[in-house]
């Protein structure tokens, strides 16, 4: 698989700012440890943050255009 620059700076970007807007609504907003009472686990509620994170993403970088 052969990396495109154009397609890798845009899902960069993408990834820094959705990971900035998750990281203000967690630990500013909703507040990570109220996310682990509701879940119970805190390994489930970190996993579904990263993936929440990485999974639009790597989306991006599919569908951007070379």
């Amino acid at each position: 698989m052969k990396l495109k620059k154009r397609k890798i700076i845009a899902s960069a970007i993408f990834f820094l700012c959705w990971a900035g807007f998750l990281i203000f609504i967690v630990d500013g907003v909703v507040k990570f440890q109220t996310l682990v009472d509701y879940v119970g686990s805190y390994a489930v509620v970190e996993i579904a943050l990263w993936l929440i994170v990485l999974l639009p993403a790597l989306v991006v970088y599919k569908f951007t255009k070379e």
